[in-house]
């Protein structure tokens, strides 16, 4: 059965798939084309590179689409545990473009790019998690070190 939100993530799969952005990755799980694996890198040059050690903090996450999309937004959470300002314990993001700010010209490329770069720029003002947002506004040193723990642990994660 071939319904418009299928149709349309085949088109973003291939989209992704022949023109992938720098950093991001995502596919539909096995015969299951409204749910979907994705993997972001952290940035370079930011506390989610991995740094010295050249291993790249890895970010699992999923993305759960409905019959809606692109109407409506997919559900999109991280797998992996994060300390982010605009990140839930239960890994889900705290994005305007996932709420209130959604538009069906965004595709599944646009999605995770830009909750990649919500990594290094979170909105402290729209706290998810207080502790993080909190660090991240006073105390940029220990916020940085509790990303790179995040980040290490990203490697051994499976």
């Amino acid at each position: 059965m071939s319904t418009p939100a299928r149709k349309r993530l085949m088109r973003d799969f291939k989209r992704l798939q022949q023109d992938p952005p720098a950093g991001i990755s995502g596919a539909p799980q096995d015969n299951n084309i409204m749910l979907w694996n994705a993997v972001i890198f952290g940035p370079d040059d930011t506390p989610w590179d991995g740094g010295e050690n050249q291993r790249i903090g890895t970010f699992k996450l999923t993305l759960q689409f409905t019959e809606d999309y692109p109407n409506k937004p997919p559900t999109v959470r991280f797998v992996s545990r994060m300390f982010h300002p605009n990140i839930y314990a239960d890994g889900s993001i705290c994005l305007d473009i996932l709420q209130n700010q959604w538009s069906p010209i965004y595709d599944v490329a646009a999605i995770l790019t830009s909750i990649q770069s919500l990594l290094c720029d979170p909105n402290p003002n729209s706290p998810a998690n207080s502790e993080a947002a909190r660090m991240f506004s006073e105390n940029k040193r220990e916020y940085n070190r509790r990303v790179r723990e995040i980040v290490e642990q990203s490697w051994t994660a499976d």
